[in-house]
């Protein structure tokens, strides 16, 4: 579990891998993984989050939600 950052990917929003997966494709830091039709968080990996928000900026859904758990 994740002390600083927790992301969190709204499915029903998410248009999947096979249309987007950019979230997949511009993350440096390899937070997020291909599960089946969707993109997964690797939990493992989310404090490793540079907060480029490249993510964000990639999803034209807005699925994608980053919570700073250290402002809460």
């Amino acid at each position: 579990m994740s002390e600083f950052i927790k992301l969190d990917i709204d499915i029903d929003r998410c248009s999947g891998i096979k249309k987007c997966g950019e979230c997949i494709s511009v993350c440096p830091v390899n937070i997020f993984i291909s599960n089946g039709d969707y993109p997964k968080i690797v939990d493992a990996n989310e404090d490793e989050c540079t907060l480029c928000n490249l993510c964000l900026q990639g999803c034209e859904v807005d699925a994608i939600t980053i919570h700073k758990l250290y402002e809460e």
